[in-house]
């Protein structure tokens, strides 16, 4: 993995002095998640079963030192259970000539696959393949790869290929064909692949990702990329909200932008002054890591703060653990403020509620997820989709910062 420091000022000289004349939009598209669907088919309890011991696994596998025991399992562990949630994709091209795909944008993670014309699993029979044989500009990596899952091993090989995002061409980008997909949320799934783009200190073995890329071959107008994500959109796959390289847009956002640095060059890990549940600063009140991550839908923390959350905020658990919410009640129910560089984020409970339609019953879930994921810095809460729905999102790789401002034309709609 390439160090940033020097190279990384060089690359921004280069974007001052070589400005291509616009950025590139990538429409979202917003679709019903895996979770809903596995509920509306009566096979949640099921799915969440057969794989809550790995999610027990990976959580200790988090606490020990690397290289020690022998369940270590790849730091992208949780994304099984992030993309069981994943509403948000948008379409990217590969190869000559163009293959297209759906991917999920996710800033939770830093490598790109899609699936392989080659891959033997059912899940790759309902989505898109990559066909190398079919592609003038690919070049055989020789390399394998593994990413873990909470179902199994996503195995594939490498390769070298053209990618197009939004227009965006980028040349001899490092990719994974995968061969064998674990799993029915593969199955289930909307995307084909996933599209990472944190800092290149998370990648798994799959070399450079996208977006350094993307600024090293100067191919945008700024080392910028911002999210708006709305609640519109649905089962048909509607609009929800667009992704834009090299920049973002003052009409998507309303008031001043607060940037926040980056405190760890992995994840896009910032710091978290506290949470407060209507008013009382009730969590985290020392302060605490928090990452904004685009591929999980929910809001999650420690456990032993989610609990408490939930327990403020008068939510009912279930079986499976998730948390039920009386849906006549949304507008009694305590706000919950997250504070970031001073400045206060409230979500109301129309805003951090999930509604669902089981049958003809609607039922009302909370957006908060226990997730415990230690970091040299403690446990890292995650803001999700839950978040990025109400407030638009900057990722700014030229000066390692994240921008935050109220988004505009949010749907409260669930």
């Amino acid at each position: 993995m390439e160090a940033l420091g020097e190279k990384r000022w060089k690359d921004y000289i280069q974007f001052s002095l070589l400005k291509p004349s616009r950025s590139s939009r990538v429409p979202l598209k917003r679709v019903r998640s895996v979770r809903s669907q596995l509920r509306s088919a009566g096979l949640l309890e099921e799915f969440i079963r057969e794989h809550r011991p790995s999610v027990f696994a990976r959580r200790y596998a988090q606490c020990l030192p690397q290289g020690g025991a022998a369940l270590q399992l790849s730091r992208s562990n949780e994304k099984l259970f992030n993309y069981l949630d994943a509403q948000y994709y948008g379409t990217v091209s590969l190869g000559t000539p163009e293959q297209n795909f759906s991917v999920v944008f996710d800033t939770g993670s830093a490598d790109l696959w899609v699936p392989s014309t080659y891959c033997v699993s059912q899940a790759c029979d309902h989505h898109r393949q990559f066909r190398a044989f079919e592609s003038a500009s690919f070049s055989h990596d020789g390399r394998t790869f593994g990413i873990n899952y909470g179902s199994g091993h996503l195995l594939g090989v490498m390769g070298r290929e053209t990618l197009k995002v939004a227009g965006v061409r980028v040349v001899d980008q490092e990719f994974g064909e995968s061969v064998y997909e674990p799993g029915s949320s593969f199955l289930l799934a909307r995307f084909d692949g996933v599209l990472g783009m944190a800092y290149p200190q998370l990648a798994e073995v799959l070399g450079k990702p996208v977006f350094d890329n993307m600024m090293s071959q100067s191919v945008l107008e700024e080392p910028v990329f911002s999210f708006h994500l709305t609640r519109t959109g649905g089962e048909a796959g509607g609009e929800g909200g667009e992704l834009l390289l090299g920049g973002e847009d003052p009409d998507l956002y309303s008031g001043p932008i607060n940037w926040l640095p980056v405190t760890a060059k992995g994840y896009w890990q910032i710091k978290m002054d506290g949470v407060a549940v209507q008013g009382v600063r009730s969590l985290c009140p020392h302060g605490c890591q928090a990452i904004v991550d685009t591929g999980t839908s929910l809001i999650a923390g420690p456990t032993n703060d989610i609990i408490t959350l939930h327990q403020l905020i008068g939510a009912t658990p279930t079986d499976i653990g998730e948390y039920l919410l009386d849906c006549n009640r949304l507008s009694s129910l305590p706000h919950v403020t997250f504070i970031l560089g001073g400045v206060e984020y409230t979500l109301n409970a129309e805003e951090y509620v999930r509604k669902e339609m089981f049958g003809e019953r609607q039922l009302c879930f909370s957006g908060f997820q226990s997730v415990d994921i230690m970091s040299s810095e403690g446990p890292l809460w995650i803001l999700g989709d839950v978040f990025l729905t109400e407030y638009y999102s900057i990722f700014d790789r030229g000066h390692d910062r994240v921008g935050l401002a109220r988004s505009r034309g949010c749907s409260l709609e669930g």
